[in-house]
């Protein structure tokens, strides 16, 4: 099992109320549960997680221990179980945003996903756990929970909300969505851009 991940604490706190995580994935094992990008609090009473469960789903969660509550949460009905595939997930977080529905977007190759069996909105102008000043995570939750598999031209924009196509587009020939080598997005404070080669 792979137990190799990058980590890296803020020293202080971007924007917490707007960002967007935007990364290509593929998952070597799919019966287990594996972390995209993951923040904890100091005291690790609560985190926040990008998730390819072990079913398939995309989970995005933001659990607070202090309340025993999600804060928000996201997991897709569609599920990714094609080891041989890679993917591209958007995470976007606005809570600023006055519609509810378009606080935490999650999208898939360029296809906004909408039906989902959790499906819990984060309250207006709510912080998120990622972007504060926290320990953040690329391929673990800091002790479990690993990625095994392959991750490549990963995003991540402090107080900026990107769309999928910011990041992807559809090969004129194929239409297979793919990578934008060079998007012309800001990337903030905390921002940054791992090619991951």
């Amino acid at each position: 099992m792979a137990s190799a991940y990058l980590t890296k604490t803020f020293s202080g706190a971007g924007n917490t109320k707007k960002w967007t995580f935007s990364a290509w994935v593929k998952k070597s094992k799919i019966a287990n549960n594996a972390t995209l990008f993951h923040a904890k609090t100091t005291a690790n009473t609560n985190f926040e997680s990008i998730i390819l469960t072990s079913g398939g789903n995309f989970d995005w969660e933001h659990y607070e221990y202090t309340s025993s509550a999600y804060k928000g949460r996201l997991k897709t009905n569609r599920l990714f179980r094609d080891s041989s595939a890679w993917y591209h997930i958007v995470c976007v977080f606005d809570s600023a945003n006055a519609t509810a529905g378009d606080r935490m977007k999650l999208y898939v190759n360029g296809t906004e996903e909408t039906s989902f069996s959790i499906d819990t909105n984060p309250t207006q102008n709510q912080d998120s756990i990622i972007n504060a000043a926290n320990a953040h995570n690329i391929g673990s939750s800091g002790t479990s929970l690993y990625f095994d598999g392959n991750m490549t031209h990963i995003h991540f924009t402090d107080g900026y909300a990107y769309d999928a196509d910011d990041f992807g587009e559809s090969d004129s020939t194929s239409g297979i969505w793919k990578p934008k080598t060079a998007p012309s997005v800001t990337y903030g404070t905390n921002g940054f851009f791992l090619k991951m080669e």
